[in-house]
């Protein structure tokens, strides 16, 4: 699936069918692959009463929508960024390093302490970083630990030696809770949410549903947030441009009967459970994880959809605490 990825920017406030399995150090193993234990069934990436498994079909279109669609580009061509093998020469999509044991502490310093989690990481020392080790993108890593039901999210990341690590910003969401990040935070990616919960997995499409919504960026987005989202970084005071935040779906109208399964999956979970704006980056590009199960031509059929096949929503009535990923019951 070639591409040219446009490397997602930020501004910071105050200062991102393979059965097989492939072991990578004591207990730790890609995602992707046969999980004998059933251990994603006993940890999975949110609650069942998260916002991230919320159906949004049936809400109301947002009043703005029509403004936020314009600014990110009604003519631009939705992307998936994520794939198996490689994009101009580097994997693509984000990795996600699964361990089911539990591991030593890692030593994590940070650029932005202030809004990060500074301890609490349990990092393999060869977790995967996005686009490889020598990539000079977002540099993301996420770790599913599923002995503690945790993820480690690192954005920026650079292994240190030994079992340290230093990263630009950082955080730990424990996958059994709905609680958010302290309001004004950040965490790997520019809302201050969670990343693994919003990757598009290959596990899900190769089972023909994803069930939550997938993470996706916009070239520019206001200085605001709304719930679920903790922070901003705004390129602009624009009521025009999206905040972080934001839900988008694609349109009821929309026929993916044609699409190939794997593209279709994404494609209904689109329209079910919608994106999230999570971080500044290309228009429409929407996140899964790297994987040698995708089928890149079929998720070349996502490409047909553009910026207005998609339609804003509000969200506002499932909030049921400003503090709470948990929905409120409907």
């Amino acid at each position: 699936m070639p591409m040219k990825r446009i490397t997602a920017w930020r501004s910071r406030k105050g200062i991102p069918a393979v059965a097989t399995v492939v072991t990578l150090t004591a207990g730790c193993l890609l995602t992707g692959a046969a999980d004998p234990a059933g251990k994603a069934a006993s940890c999975p990436t949110a609650p069942p009463d998260s916002f991230w498994h919320a159906p949004v079909d049936s809400l109301p279109v947002h009043p703005k929508s029509g403004q936020y669609v314009a600014s990110i580009g009604a003519a631009e061509p939705l992307h998936p960024d994520f794939g198996s093998g490689l994009a101009e020469g580097r994997p693509f999509g984000i990795p996600v390093t699964v361990s089911d044991t539990t591991l030593p502490e890692s030593q994590v310093s940070l650029d932005y302490a202030e809004e990060s989690d500074t301890s609490g990481y349990r990092i393999p020392p060869d977790a995967r970083i996005e686009n490889g080790p020598a990539s000079d993108g977002d540099r993301h890593v996420v770790v599913w630990d599923k002995a503690l039901c945790k993820s480690y999210e690192l954005f920026d990341a650079k292994r240190q030696g030994g079992n340290a690590w230093h990263a630009g910003s950082g955080a730990v969401f424990d996958l059994r809770s709905n609680a958010l990040r302290p309001d004004g935070w950040t965490s790997a990616d520019a809302a201050g949410l969670a990343i693994l919960p919003g990757l598009a997995r290959y596990d899900e499409a190769a089972d023909g549903r994803i069930d939550h919504a997938i993470r996706i960026t916009v070239p520019r987005s206001d200085r605001s947030y709304l719930w679920p989202a903790r922070h901003q970084a705004g390129a602009a005071a624009d009521g025009s441009l999206p905040p972080m935040g934001l839900r988008l779906r694609l349109k009821s109208s929309v026929d993916t009967s044609q699409l190939a399964p794997q593209a279709k999956a994404v494609a209904d979970a689109l329209k079910k459970y919608g994106a999230i704006v999570a971080d500044n980056g290309s228009a429409w590009y929407i996140t899964g994880e790297e994987s040698p199960g995708w089928d890149n031509a079929q998720l070349d059929g996502l490409k047909d959809f553009k910026g207005s096949d998609f339609e804003a929503v509000d969200a506002s009535g499932l909030q049921q605490s400003p503090d709470s990923g948990a929905v409120a019951p409907q």
